[in-house]
């Protein structure tokens, strides 16, 4: 029998057994490349290194970074003979080591994870981990997502201009914060990962409209956030999903647009004025929450009494004045001066006049007022009369509330051209085409069709 150190020695043996030539060839074939994902076991747990037998004389580092920020929980499961899966960073690193990762494969797992919310196409909730100058960042397992702040539901009423990467952005609201969200993009060969909160409420907000629609009912008072402005009216989110309240909706006043009144996010208080279930439509109205001025006009003021009005807008045929937040005043141009004048040559804009209110009309809200009739000569002409003759009634400029205005003497024809008042001054009797005749008393100037 053969001795260590002699010419038969064990290792010669060993060289020279039929099966040593077949393992060899075996692990020749077997090559790792970087990517590769293997099973292998923990060989050693360091201070500062940890080593993986992945079989076939093979065993590799666990990267260095990663061994590094594993804290000392983890590291406290992961003793000799604990089974693990690895992917191959380097098969030949610079130190000539395999080099390997644990984390790599979570992360492809996560990846896997992400492959079935695409496929589901539904929005899910994640909470925000942090941002920086250009959005949000989540995490999907390892898989870091990013949410650019133009995909941020407009509800939040985001400073653009004040955003960085600091504490004191108005993003660092969010961290911490749970958000619905859905990918809108995907590229893993880049680590790319985008999300959107807007597709996400988008889709929410229709599931819970349809929900919400069922359960609504005309009249309801209910707390709402305003979530969009538009030229035509204001979008408000009253529990996952926005109705509409119309421009006409929103004030008693006259509004040029709904900024005017409301800001983004701003909590307001609506009633359902319409529930569409056919159509997924909700109507909202502000100001029928508010006194309506009209209805303690005549108590607030009456015809001959001399007050105070702001210019706020001019037509070709006179001025419209403010008296009261919610009241406006039709100055006629003939009502302006003795003399024909064009309104802009007189007045502007933002003027405070004091002016005789020369009529009133509650039931077709309107207000008359005069410029050149507001000096003391014109107290004791008794030229006011609160039950004007049939056949002056409709002799005097008109105004009209602020919601009214396009019903009102300036209402375009057909074809759009403005329309001038309904009648004229006493003093200009046939300049107007639409004066009102003494066999007509009670005719309406022509209105566009809604």
């Amino acid at each position: 029998m053969s001795t260590f150190g002699s010419n038969g020695s064990t290792d010669a043996q060993i060289e020279s057994h039929p099966m040593f030539a077949l393992l060899e060839s075996v692990e020749a074939h077997r090559q790792l490349k970087r990517g590769d994902v293997v099973k292998g076991v923990v060989a050693l747990v360091g201070t500062n290194e940890m080593l993986i037998d992945v079989g076939g004389k093979y065993e590799g580092i666990l990267a260095s970074r990663e061994f590094a920020q594993m804290s000392s929980e983890d590291r406290e499961g992961f003793v000799v003979g604990t089974a693990v899966e690895v992917m191959v960073l380097n098969p030949n690193d610079k130190n000539g080591n395999l080099a390997l990762s644990m984390s790599q494969v979570r992360i492809g797992q996560d990846w896997e994870d992400v492959d079935v919310l695409i496929e589901k196409g539904e929005a899910f909730e994640m909470v925000i981990s942090g941002h920086n100058k250009g959005g949000l960042i989540v995490y999907l397992g390892q898989v870091r997502g990013f949410i650019p702040v133009s995909q941020l539901d407009q509800r939040h009423s985001v400073d653009r201009n004040a955003i960085d990467g600091t504490g004191s952005s108005p993003l660092a609201r969010f961290n911490g914060q749970p958000m619905w969200l859905k990918i809108i993009e995907v590229d893993r060969d880049k680590n790319r990962l985008i999300l959107s909160e807007q597709a996400a409420m988008r889709d929410r907000r229709k599931h819970l409209k349809s929900e919400l629609l069922g359960k609504l009912e005309q009249g309801l008072v209910v707390d709402g956030k305003v979530t969009s402005l538009a030229d035509f009216g204001a979008f408000v989110d009253i529990g996952g999903a926005d109705g509409l309240v119309h421009l006409s909706e929103i004030s008693w006043n006259r509004v040029n647009h709904p900024s005017d009144v409301l800001k983004l996010g701003q909590t307001v208080k609506v009633k359902v004025i319409s529930v569409d279930r056919d159509r997924n439509r909700i109507g909202l109205s502000l100001k029928q929450l508010q006194p309506e001025p009209w209805s303690t006009i005549t108590q607030r003021f009456l015809v001959g009494q001399v007050v105070q009005a702001k210019v706020t807008r001019l037509t070709d045929f006179g001025a419209f004045a403010r008296l009261e937040d919610d009241v406006e005043g039709l100055i006629h141009a003939s009502e302006m001066a003795d003399e024909e004048v064009k309104p802009e040559t007189v007045v502007q804009p933002g003027d405070e006049l004091t002016v005789r209110i020369i009529r009133i009309d509650p039931e077709r809200k309107r207000i008359g007022l005069s410029l050149k009739r507001a000096g003391e000569a014109y107290d004791q002409l008794g030229a006011f009369d609160a039950e004007p003759a049939a056949d002056a009634a409709d002799a005097q400029p008109v105004a009209v509330v602020a919601d009214a205005a396009d019903a009102q003497p300036e209402a375009v024809a057909a074809d759009g051209a403005e329309l001038p008042p309904e009648a004229v001054a006493p003093d200009q009797p046939s300049s107007d085409p639409e004066a009102v005749s003494e066999d007509q008393p009670d005719a309406e100037p022509a209105m566009a069709e809604a």
